[in-house]
């Protein structure tokens, strides 16, 4: 949080002052105070007050000296917002290693359970588009508004062949790189992949090419070392992910590396890309927010003060 005029948060202090002032006026009172002889009498006919109930007016009107202090200089807070026109392309390794089940029910249905899940959390404003990958990149759906054609591809999706991320890298460049830098609409790919490359262009390359035209790539690791696949001759091979040339990727980009593996994993990175790669942070004042809270506790402190019952000292 920053502050337009910081001057004012000099205002705080008032918080201290008047609290110090209400202790003094107490003892103040009690030095002075006049006993009354028929109190024992009496003190059955009061209501009883309790300690809490007597102290919250103060502590409502001291919180809301400090918003309206606050207020006075202007706060500012940074949020997310979301970019006009801004492009997602889903990058899915669809190999046939995404058929291990060590993430269940498969690496494969866990991605694209995700995936779904990420198409609720995106902002409606933004355009997403798809690349499913295996030998080579086969399925190609350019970035749009209709959520239900991106549903469609990920539903049609099936495991088998190689692993080309390079060449899957490029095709989701090539859908997003439709102008001059400083005019396109922001972009980013969301790459998930479970194994390293094995046939195509080097992904890294493809990396740098992406960090040029200020085209982030977020790459997601899914599964574990311990995962094997039985190849159609009845072969059990081993089919752990790359998480290094994963974070490479990502890092070369400009973008952020993650790991998943589990299903709850792939869920949670994509719920929190969904909602930060179609915004931008933008910093807007909420001073407003805090007048309003300020006022509101310094009313709610005034009708309980006016409510408060009468008691002997």
């Amino acid at each position: 949080m920053s502050f337009a005029s910081p001057v004012f948060l000099a205002a705080l202090a008032l918080v201290p002052l008047a609290l110090a002032a209400q202790v003094v006026a107490r003892r103040r009172a009690r030095r002075f105070a006049v006993r009354f002889p028929a109190v024992a009498t009496l003190a059955p006919l009061l209501p009883r007050v309790s300690s809490w109930r007597r102290r919250l007016p103060l502590a409502l009107f001291l919180a809301s000296l400090a918003a309206l202090s606050l207020a006075l200089a202007r706060p500012h807070a940074t949020v997310a917002v979301p970019r006009e026109q801004a492009s997602v392309v889903l990058v899915t390794d669809v190999s046939r290693s995404m058929l291990a089940d060590d993430v269940e029910p498969s690496r494969l249905e866990a991605a694209r359970s995700a995936a779904k899940h990420f198409l609720e959390e995106v902002p409606d404003e933004a355009r997403v588009g798809a690349v499913a990958f295996s030998t080579d990149p086969h399925t190609v759906e350019a970035p749009t508004d209709d959520r239900s054609k991106i549903e469609d591809v990920l539903d049609s999706l099936s495991a088998d062949g190689g692993t080309a991320t390079g060449d899957a890298l490029a095709a989701a460049l090539d859908l997003v790189d439709n102008g001059p830098v400083a005019r396109r609409p922001p972009a980013a790919i969301l790459l998930l992949s479970d194994g390293e490359t094995t046939t195509g262009r080097d992904p890294t390359e493809v990396a740098r090419a992406a960090r040029r035209l200020r085209i982030p790539i977020h790459t997601v690791a899914l599964g574990t070392r311990r995962a094997t696949i039985e190849t159609p001759t009845g072969m059990v091979i081993p089919v752990p992910p790359d998480p290094e040339t994963m974070r490479r990727i990502a890092r070369l980009s400009g973008g952020q590396a993650f790991q998943a593996e589990d299903a709850d994993d792939v869920a949670r990175i994509y719920e929190s890309l969904g909602s930060r790669v179609a915004s931008q942070k933008e910093e807007r004042e909420i001073t407003v927010a805090f007048a309003a809270s300020g006022g509101l506790l310094l009313a709610a402190a005034a009708a309980l003060g006016l409510r408060g019952t009468a008691r002997l000292p």
